[in-house]
């Protein structure tokens, strides 16, 4: 993952500066949108695993938090 951030922040140096051809401009999409998935997949793991506990001691999932509750 390094690899491709130290290739958007190449891309996006070379856009400010000279430009991006059309190759470039499509392989920076690609990146930041491949970026983006990895970062929500991680905050997604991060909050799944949370727990919260209550002042009376009951502990709760985060990721149970925004199931539908059945009326």
């Amino acid at each position: 993952m390094d690899l491709k951030i130290d290739r958007i922040n190449e891309l996006y140096r070379k856009s400010k500066s000279v430009g991006l051809t059309e190759e470039e401009k499509v392989e920076q999409a690609e990146l930041r949108k491949a970026y983006v998935q990895a970062f929500h997949n991680n905050l997604r793991g991060n909050l799944d695993s949370m727990k919260i506990q209550h002042p009376d001691g009951t502990i709760e999932n985060v990721k149970d938090r925004y199931k539908p509750k059945n009326k």
